[in-house]
């Protein structure tokens, strides 16, 4: 073959190629700042005092973690993640972002939280929705019973929770960020056992594509539903935190025993031990 013929092409590096997918979900799907506002309010108005210690289950790149002891000099936070890698990513880019004398009040464990033990703590949180990876009623309630456990007496466990008509749907949603979109894909529902498949795809103005750069395969459990498998593990209250403003831009998250039928919503939960 003639040099002519001879091509060798360097691979073209698109914008997906350099995105890093831990950040974008930061970016696009934590608000950790918001989120531990509404939970240290929370738990002083139930309880009367401060909380000084989170644990934070399926922490991640523990955000929230780091978030929390940023707030008071005698806040400490224990993440409890299965994933060693997304931690380390965690230490690399949130960890450092804090001074020393706070990093030492940041633990880290890489075990199940369904085992891991850890000093008991005035907060335990489950963010994300992650605790819907747990599909059966019992495996949840087990779960709970941990999440129980690992709470200092008068402690609180904070979730979030959606739901509303679309979340049954096979759906596409797209939402314009700043220089890519997001797109949240219910790609798969199951009526019959509630189970769910959905992921998060970026796409770049360059045309190219994050495709699956987060994978979830849950149960769509619903409020009653988890309301009841929380007081069977134990839990003396339950409360739901339902987002009353008008403006999709602003929350405001009120203890309430009645929502609004919409389309899509998303709400927190307190159950006290």
């Amino acid at each position: 073959m003639g040099k002519q013929n001879r091509k060798y092409r360097q691979k073209k590096h698109t914008m997906a190629d350099k995105a890093d997918r831990h950040k974008l979900y930061e970016d696009t799907v934590q608000c950790v700042d918001s989120e531990i506002d509404f939970v240290d309010a929370t738990y002083t108005q139930l309880t009367g005092r401060q909380a000084n210690s989170v644990r934070e289950d399926f922490c991640g790149t523990f955000a929230a973690s780091c978030e929390w002891v940023s707030r008071r000099e005698d806040n400490t936070a224990v993440g409890v993640d299965i994933d060693k890698s997304v931690q380390d990513w965690g230490t690399e880019h949130n960890l450092t972002k804090l001074d020393k004398q706070q990093q030492r009040r940041v633990s880290l464990l890489t075990d199940d939280v369904m085992t891991a033990k850890t000093d008991p703590a005035d907060i335990v949180l489950a963010m994300n929705f992650s605790y819907w990876y747990f599909k059966k009623r019992e495996q949840l309630r087990e779960y709970f019973k941990c999440a129980h456990a690992a709470l200092a007496e008068g402690g609180i466990f904070f979730m979030d929770c959606f739901g509303g008509y679309e979340s049954f749907e096979e759906m596409e949603e797209e939402r314009e960020e700043d220089g890519y979109t997001y797109i949240w894909d219910q790609h798969k529902y199951n009526p019959i056992t509630g189970d769910i498949l959905c992921h998060i795809h970026f796409k770049f103005p360059d045309g190219s594509k994050m495709k699956k750069a987060f994978s979830y395969d849950w149960r769509l459990w619903t409020l009653p539903e988890i309301r009841e498998i929380l007081e069977e593990a134990g839990f003396s209250r339950v409360t739901v935190y339902w987002d009353m403003s008008d403006d999709d831009d602003d929350n405001d998250y009120k203890a309430s025993l009645m929502g609004e039928a919409d389309a899509g919503w998303l709400a927190y939960i307190a159950a006290e031990k």
